[in-house]
């Protein structure tokens, strides 16, 4: 499991540290990882760190420092190495660490500053340490400028190695937020521990590969800011049955979705369902779509029922259900109730109602793209749940802290699916999957996730300590964010297996039974 925290919780976790005189040996362990880092990358690049010509993009702040401390490493290891000092001075003791190994220093606002940016593009490796974990919004001034002329200038396939130090320059180290100008770096080396800001969208596609150095301060880390879980996370905590289990105690899933207008979302919801382990699985629906559904998995069984009349352990609601009163009654009467559900597609803006009654909980799931999160915050802010609600760009500029607000103003657990699918509980949890190929964008692919996450839901529903192998964060009401992020992550891992390439929800099913399978 990958866990990341904010820079202000680095921070404070540093200051015993700093308090008493150890700032400099902090420094320079940092420094001694990104220089490792840096001779790794240029071995790949061109077999050897001697001769290369290394560029430090350097602020004027520790930052700063790290970044001409690791210049100084590699220029006693043969590298050319010039620093471009972005503000009116340099951290002093690096600087002088860096003149005294033989390393050049430039300043972007003296007489040889216009030609900073050619030095960078004819660099082999540049070191970007302009801004660090404490930094306030993006690049300003004579560095945004210079960063900009970079990008300009960048040939398309080519450029210089870039390796960030601790975060990206303009890359929010806590929310993933972009600000301005920034240059994307193919390596992230990030100190005392992963930034929560590398692992969320936006900003985590300009981090690259994310690198950890320890400092030694790791122990007095508080809980992570956000988590991410890996394979072998998944292996571990998914649902699986015993010698005593039956098909009741795996998990019953009662599916509303579908409708005569939109009949393929239930059959795949209910498939992915199946092959996803669950015991059992009801759909409730209008009669052609039924007699779909049991055309295609004869072992679901099918009714016209209401939701007060049949027991699951969990629902899966909304994929499809358009236009149809039966079913928008099944679904508001499952969103008042107090069974577990997935909430999906055309259930969304009813739960919005429901929030606003106090009706949601965190057996809720609600699992919104981008633009339908932005529709639930109006409908929040229109029912006088939010103060404000931002409009779908304002989203993907920030999932994380909207993902967060929605799941505090419905008290529901909140997956903001997309690249990276951000999952937010009411309490405060955080994790980030980044599992899925780019191929799942493509229509059905919801449904089919929706169908996998009800099936996880049912199994962990009647179990608080369901997943408490992942530790005691993942207990209680947190279960039903864990049982989420398994199902993104299962469902990503499908989408990649046998390789990149068109993956139809119809067979998206089929390979998320191959995953589990795999990984028993």
């Amino acid at each position: 499991m990958i866990e990341a925290h904010t820079g202000s919780q680095v921070r404070a976790a540093e200051t015993p540290f700093l308090e008493r005189g150890d700032g400099p040996a902090l420094m320079r362990r940092a420094a001694h990882g990104l220089a490792l880092a840096c001779a790794r990358r240029l071995r790949e690049r061109r077999g050897k760190v001697a001769g290369a010509r290394v560029v430090v993009l350097a602020g004027t702040g520790n930052n700063g420092g790290d970044g001409l401390w690791a210049g100084a490493e590699l220029a006693r290891r043969g590298a050319a190495v010039l620093a471009v000092a972005t503000g009116d001075r340099l951290h002093p003791e690096g600087e002088a660490a860096l003149r005294a190994a033989g390393g050049r220093v430039l300043f972007l606002g003296g007489p040889d500053g216009a030609g900073a940016a050619g030095r960078v593009l004819a660099a082999d490796l540049v070191v970007d340490a302009v801004l660090g974990t404490g930094a306030r919004g993006g690049l300003r001034g004579a560095a945004a400028a210079l960063v900009q002329e970079v990008l300009d200038g960048l040939p398309d396939g080519a450029g210089p190695e870039v390796v960030a130090c601790d975060v990206p320059s303009g890359v929010g180290a806590d929310t993933g937020a972009v600000h301005g100008p920034v240059l994307p770096a193919g390596t992230t080396v990030s100190f005392g521990s992963a930034k929560a800001g590398l692992l969320l969208p936006p900003g985590e596609a300009l981090c690259g590969r994310v690198v950890t150095v320890p400092l030694g301060l790791e122990p007095a880390l508080p809980a992570p800011a956000l988590r991410r879980l890996e394979p072998e996370d998944v292996a571990a905590l998914w649902p699986r049955p015993g010698a005593g289990s039956h098909k009741y105690s795996r998990g019953v899933v009662g599916v509303v979705a579908g409708s005569a207008t939109y009949p393929g979302a239930a059959l795949m919801c209910t498939r992915a369902a199946v092959d996803a382990g669950a015991g059992m699985v009801r759909h409730l629906g209008d009669p052609q779509t039924r007699r779909l559904v049991c055309l295609a998995s004869p072992e679901v069984v099918a009714s016209e029922d209401h939701p007060a009349e049949v027991h699951v352990q969990a629902w899966v609601v909304g994929p499809g259900a358009v236009g149809d009163p039966a079913q928008e009654s099944r679904i508001d009467a499952v969103l008042t109730g107090p069974v577990p559900a997935v909430v999906d597609a055309g259930a969304l803006g009813a739960a919005a109602r429901a929030a606003a009654d106090g009706a949601l909980g965190p057996g809720k799931v609600l699992t919104p793209h981008a633009g339908e999160l932005a529709q639930v915050l109006a409908w929040l802010a229109a029912l006088g749940v939010l103060e404000e609600a931002p409009e779908r760009e304002g989203v993907e500029a920030e999932p994380a802290r909207w993902a967060a607000a929605a799941a505090a103003a419905t008290g529901a657990v909140v997956v903001l699916k997309g690249a990276t699918t951000v999952v937010a509980a009411p309490g405060g949890l955080l994790l980030a999957q980044a599992d899925g190929s780019p191929w799942l964008a493509t229509a059905g692919s919801g449904d089919t996730l929706a169908g996998v996450m009800g099936a996880v839901l049912a199994a962990c529903a009647e179990h608080p300590d369901a997943f408490a192998a992942a530790g005691p964060w993942a207990r209680g009401e947190n279960r039903f964010a864990v049982a989420a992020a398994l199902a993104v992550a299962v469902h990503g891992q499908a989408s990649r297996l046998g390789g990149l390439g068109p993956v139809p929800p119809t067979v998206l099913a089929q390979r998320v039974r191959d995953v589990l399978r795999a990984r028993s």
